[in-house]
C-alpha cells in the first residue's frame, strides 16, 4: 500500500513554504501529493458540504491556489513525487483547456500526474461560472470522453451534446499512455457508477475501514455490470476526519487499497516535519 498526502495551499501560504514542503515530501519518499480545487468560496451558501456534520467547510476558507498552477510549481522543485488533483471539478471547466493543463503538467513533470476528478457539490460556484449544476454529471462524462480523444488521437476530434471539436492538432500529448490515470472521486452509488464506466480508479474520501468495505462491495457489483473487476481499477482512500492509527492502517491494507492519502495540514515546516515523522513511524 502506497502512502500519499493531501495538503491545501492558499493566499495565506508563503511561497517558500510550498517549496520546502514539496522537497520535504519528495525526499521523505511520499508517493504523491494531492491538491484540492475551488475557484471561489462564499461567506454564505445553501449547498451542503458532504464531509462535515454541519454541512460547512471546516475553517470557512477564503481561497485556494489553482491545483494545476500549484502542482506545476511543485513539479519544478521535485523529482519523484506524483502530482494529484484531489479533486478537479471537471464540469466547471472548459474541457479543452482542462485537457491542455493535464497534458502540459504531465509533460513538464515527466509523467507524474494522477488526474483526480469529481462533479462538485457547491452549487453557488457553478452558478457564478454560468454552469448548470443539475447537468454536471452528464457534462463530466462527455468532458472526460473529449479529453481522452484529445490526449490519444493523432488528429483529434470529438462530437457530443455539450462538446464539439473539429479535427485538430492537440500537442503535446501526455507522457503517460494512453493518458494519466483518471481517479473518480465520490462515495455515492452515482459516483461509483462513474468509476465503473470511465475511471482508471476510485478516490474515496472520508471513509473509515468499515464504510470502505461496504462501498467496495458496491463498486465490485457495478464494475461487473461493465465487464470489469477490481483488478482493472486502483483504489485510493483519504481517511480525512478518521484518525490514522496502526490498527486503521492495517485495516485499510487488509481491504486491498492501493494508496492511502493522509491529510498533512501544517502551519510551519517544523510542524509538517513532526506530522510527517508521526505518519512514517506508523507506516514503518
Amino acid at each position: 500500500m502506497q502512502i500519499g498526502t493531501t495538503m491545501a495551499f492558499s493566499q495565506d501560504t508563503p511561497v517558500d513554504y510550498i517549496v520546502e514542503a514539496a522537497r520535504l515530501l519528495d525526499e521523505a519518499g511520499m508517493h504523491s501529493l494531492w491538491l484540492p480545487e475551488h475557484v471561489m468560496f462564499f461567506p454564505a451558501y445553501a449547498s451542503r458540504y458532504p464531509y462535515s456534520d454541519d454541512g460547512r467547510l471546516a475553517g470557512d476558507p477564503k481561497g485556494l491556489l489553482d491545483p494545476f498552477a500549484a502542482l506545476t510549481f511543485v513539479a519544478a522543485h521535485t523529482r519523484h513525487i506524483r502530482l494529484g488533483t484531489g479533486i478537479c471539478l471537471v464540469p466547471q471547466r472548459q474541457p479543452v483547456y482542462t485537457a491542455r493543463l493535464v497534458a502540459d503538467l504531465d509533460y513538464l513533470s515527466r509523467g507524474r500526474v494522477d488526474f483526480g476528478i469529481g462533479i462538485g457539490w457547491l452549487e453557488e460556484e457553478f452558478r457564478a461560472l454560468g454552469m448548470d449544476f443539475s447537468k454536471r454529471a452528464t457534462r463530466c462524462a462527455e468532458y472526460i470522453a473529449a479529453m481522452k480523444a484529445l490526449w490519444t488521437q493523432p488528429i483529434a476530434e470529438y462530437h457530443g451534446d455539450t462538446v464539439d471539436i473539429a479535427p485538430c492538432h492537440f500537442n503535446p500529448k501526455p507522457v503517460q499512455r494512453p493518458h494519466p490515470p483518471i481517479l473518480v472521486g465520490g462515495e455515492s452509488d452515482a459516483a461509483l457508477r462513474r468509476v465503473a464506466a470511465l475511471g482508471d480508479g476510485w478516490y474515496g474520501f472520508d471513509l473509515d475501514p468499515e464504510r470502505l468495505t461496504e462501498r467496495l462491495a458496491r463498486l465490485d457489483s457495478l464494475l461487473a455490470e461493465h465487464g470489469r473487476t477490481r483488478a482493472d481499477v486502483s483504489v485510493f482512500v483519504c481517511p480525512n476526519r478518521h484518525r490514522i492509527t496502526a490498527e486503521s492502517l492495517a485495516a485499510y491494507r487488509d481491504r486491498g487499497i492501493d494508496q492511502l492519502i493522509a491529510p498533512l495540514f501544517a502551519r510551519s515546516i517544523d510542524d509538517l516535519k513532526r506530522r510527517l515523522d508521526r505518519l512514517l513511524d506508523l507506516v514503518r
